[in-house]
């Protein structure tokens, strides 16, 4: 049986406060408030779809921007899955994934090998969600990929309406991770590295 992987953040600035447990061996369940209704269903998705048990609860300066909200929960997401996964044994490290979302396809790989590096490319005809700019899923993406120290790679590969672009990557990312922090039961007690550290 795999561990008991959890973990539990609080992380507060001028910008944010932020409260977060994770659970990555969990059934998809969620509590999503950051004031952020796009970003909430956002999270909400990736919880569901990782098969990750996640609450989050962000007080931003959403009235200024979106910004720091969006990128701070991405650092104490990043944060917690580094704390939940402990050691790293036995982690399948890689992992990547394909989301069709309608019209839209995304393409996600992680490397969960201590080396935070963001490629992203992912450019819709329309970038705006409402008021939601999903610019800010880079930098989302960018803040977990930096806190977590993991390698990631979000490709479009094509699409057009912005809600179906942002919903593939985060469901995209969500099942690469699911792959990616699994334990593979032929290796569980080895570090997933020739180089006896990662």
């Amino acid at each position: 049986m795999a561990p008991t992987r959890i973990a539990k953040i609080a992380r507060k600035t001028a910008e944010t406060d932020i409260t977060l447990s994770l659970a990555i061996d969990g059934a998809g369940k969620s509590t999503i408030d950051t004031g952020v209704p796009f970003f909430d269903h956002m999270l909400t998705l990736f919880a569901k779809h990782g098969l990750f048990d996640l609450d989050v609860k962000c007080i931003g300066d959403i009235a200024v921007d979106y910004h720091h909200t969006v990128e701070d929960v991405g650092i104490v997401l990043g944060e917690a899955f580094k704390q939940a996964l402990g050691d790293k044994l036995g982690i399948r490290r890689y992992g990547f994934f394909f989301l069709p979302m309608d019209e839209s396809l995304a393409r996600v790989v992680v490397d969960i090998g201590g080396r935070p590096h963001l490629v992203y490319d992912a450019e819709a005809p329309t970038m705006f969600v409402r008021d939601f700019n999903i610019v800010l899923v880079k930098e989302f993406s960018r803040a977990f990929s930096n806190a977590l120290g993991c390698n990631l790679h979000v490709k479009l590969e094509y699409g057009e309406e912005p809600h179906h672009v942002a919903e593939a990557i985060f469901k995209g990312l969500a099942r690469a991770l699911d792959v990616a922090t699994q334990i593979d039961p032929r290796a569980a007690d080895q570090l997933p590295s020739t180089k006896g550290k990662i």
